[in-house]
């Protein structure tokens, strides 16, 4: 064997490219070789190059059944439908040698195609496309169920072209696209697509190849689709023996119900344990709600359903209490709407026994307030056995609270008509849980209602008139103005200052609707000079400490000049230069003194308001400080 056919073996077993078998040939050539031997060479090259088509046909042949035996591979264990197309994508570009590969599915319902899968996509807009039956190159193929190819796409007439269809394959920059349908007997449900962003000739074995790939996706396609309805089938039938399974136990569960329900009303249970006791047994959440009467009404006695809620009106002699309302139940049966509706019904028994409860303890307590207000020269003793019947703490430092409702309209509550009576029960009733709640009393009087509430630890009058507004008002979703009195200490021991204190209540709930503050709480201590000429202790010191104690106590800590320096400053008509004159020091110190001041006083203290206060409270203080023993 000569040494050029060596060569040519070697080029052979590393797999050369085509170029390198004109190399044996040329450098004969170059070194003067015979015609005879040029010839022979020449030869032996086409049978080199024929030899190496054949090898390359047989590794793509190789490749193309490993890539559809793998393929097949997945569908015998198909689970997931994305991942099997994504993968016969893949596959189908990387052995086809294109730059994209794409799958589209026909949307019956829709009458269009949609993009399922692509690969090698660059383009939002092309990933995205939705085109019309019949459209573009895979509209042509569908409608044939034949292999349609394009060497330029957009010079190609035999399909239609639309704006949608070109526009999106511009974006992605194709050229040459090869379709092959895919088919499930007769009907073509989408195509498979293989593309190139430049001219090319797609060879007869690549158009095989990719309708090879396009059956394998319609198989893919079909199973998916196959164990989706067994699935479904199966679905269907556990639900039917569920069904049966929930009917064969419904007698037993509205037994279980009624004796519970029974059980609850005899000892004495409540509303809410009747909607834990029906959750359990209905298998969803009950809650009781004071809805809004004309939602739970149009049931006429029976349980309605609401969105995915059912609601059982809670009524009793025309008058809707609320209503039971059932979560996570949206498919109810009507054995258990009876249930939820018996359970509705127990609990406007309770609801009716629990208020007529409330109502004799409410007027007991208003009886004991009244008492307190209009006969305060009754027997203390027999005040305080009262008392304790009540648990009130009657040794504990007491605040009365006068309370109104006050509209955003202006209207309050003690204008005459129905509203007015409303207004009174729902204010009356409302205070009544409170009082109840904080061991104190309640009392409907002067269009309002009067309360006696104990202090707790640390609580001041103000603290208490400010929660009780924010209380009494987010539960009738109404502003609440509340004016309290300064403490009363045991007020059963001394039930003439109650009426004295009711009065200084009243007069602060009078000067918060006067100052536009309805809806708040607040006693003589939050209303400054109005608030030491409202009230009855006439707490002069407590007024100087809370305007313009910090300045004092600064001056006392640090020997500071504070007081004098804001006693010339008002005395100048609030001018830094003429107060420096007076004081005697630099403007800059004067500028430092007031900003000090403001620190101290916060900084709304030169308003008129806080100036008017804080100059009465300077000369209060100074009327303290000339007094022999203060």
């Amino acid at each position: 064997m000569s040494h050029e056919h060596v060569s040519y073996l070697e080029l052979l077993a590393r797999g050369a490219a085509t170029e390198a078998y004109d190399r044996p040939v040329l450098l004969a050539r170059a070194s003067g070789a015979g015609p005879e031997v040029l010839a022979e060479l020449e030869e032996a090259k086409l049978l080199a190059l024929r030899v190496r088509a054949e090898l390359e046909g047989r590794r793509r042949r190789e490749a193309e059944l490993s890539a559809l035996f793998a393929t097949a591979h997945d569908l015998a264990g198909l689970r997931d439908l994305d991942a099997v197309l994504r993968a016969i994508v893949q596959r189908a570009r990387s052995l086809l040698g294109t730059e994209v590969a794409y799958l589209s599915l026909n949307d019956q319902s829709a009458g269009d195609t949609y993009m399922r899968v692509t690969e090698g996509s660059v383009s939002a807009r092309f990933q995205q496309l939705r085109l019309g039956m019949g459209e573009g190159l895979g509209g042509l193929v569908a409608q044939t169920a034949r292999p349609y190819v394009t060497d330029d796409y957009f010079d190609d007439a035999r399909f239609q072209h639309t704006r949608t269809i070109d526009t999106a394959v511009r974006d992605e920059g194709l050229v040459a696209i090869l379709g092959v349908p895919l088919s499930l007997g007769s009907q073509v449900i989408g195509v498979l697509f293989a593309a190139d962003r430049r001219a090319r000739v797609f060879e007869r074995e690549q158009v095989a190849l990719l309708g090879s790939f396009a059956a394998h996706a319609a198989v893919a396609i079909d199973t998916a689709n196959l164990l989706a309805e067994t699935r479904s089938a199966l679905a269907e039938l556990e639900r039917a023996n569920d069904i049966i399974r929930e009917h064969s136990g419904v007698i037993e569960r509205a037994s279980e119900v009624h004796d519970r329900l029974s059980e609850l009303v005899l000892h004495g249970g409540g509303v809410h344990d009747v909607a834990d006791a029906v959750s359990e047994v209905l298998g969803g959440t009950v809650e009781f709600t004071e809805a809004d009467a004309g939602s739970v009404r149009r049931g006429e006695g029976h349980a309605v359903r609401e969105g995915d809620d059912w609601v059982a009106a809670v009524s009793a002699g025309g008058e809707t209490l609320g209503a039971l309302v059932l979560h996570g139940r949206p498919d109810l049966d009507p054995v258990d709407q009876r249930t939820l509706e018996r359970a509705a019904l127990v609990t406007s028994l309770l609801l009716l026994a629990r208020r007529s409860a409330g109502e004799a303890e409410q007027r007991v307590r208003g009886e004991l307030l009244d008492d307190l207000l209009d006969a305060p020269d009754r027997d203390r003793r027999l005040l305080r056995e009262r008392a304790v019947r009540l648990r009130t703490d009657s040794d504990a430092p007491h605040v009365v609270l006068a309370a109104r409702i006050d509209r955003p309209d202006g209207t309050a509550d003690t204008d005459t008509g129905r509203r007015e009576s409303a207004d009174r029960r729902r204010l009356g009733a409302a205070a009544s849980h409170l009082a109840a709640t904080r061991h104190g009393l309640a009392s409907a009087r002067d269009g309002g209602t009067v309360l006696l509430l104990p202090l707790g630890p640390g609580e001041s009058a103000a603290d208490l008139a400010r929660q009780t507004a924010r209380h009494l008002g987010g539960t009738l979703r109404e502003p609440v103005t509340v004016g309290a009195s300064a403490p009363v200490r045991a007020p059963l021991d001394h039930p003439d200052q109650v009426a004295v204190a009711y009065e200084e209540a009243r007069r602060c709930l009078d000067a918060l609707r006067l100052l536009h503050r309805s809806g708040e709480g607040a006693a003589a201590e939050d209303l400054g000079f109005l608030g030491l000429l409202l009230a009855d202790s006439r707490d002069i010191d407590g007024f100087v400490d809370r305007t313009v104690g910090q300045v004092v106590a600064y001056d006392r800590r640090r020997g500071t000049d504070l007081v004098r320096t804001l006693d010339a400053y008002f005395a100048s008509g609030m001018s830094p230069a003429r107060t420096k004159d007076e004081l005697h020091v630099h403007v800059n110190t004067v500028a430092q003194r007031l900003e000090r001041v403001g620190r101290l006083l916060g900084p709304d203290w030169q308003s008129p308001a806080r100036a008017l206060e804080i100059q009465l409270a300077l000369r209060l203080h100074a009327l303290a400080a000339a007094v022999p023993g203060k």
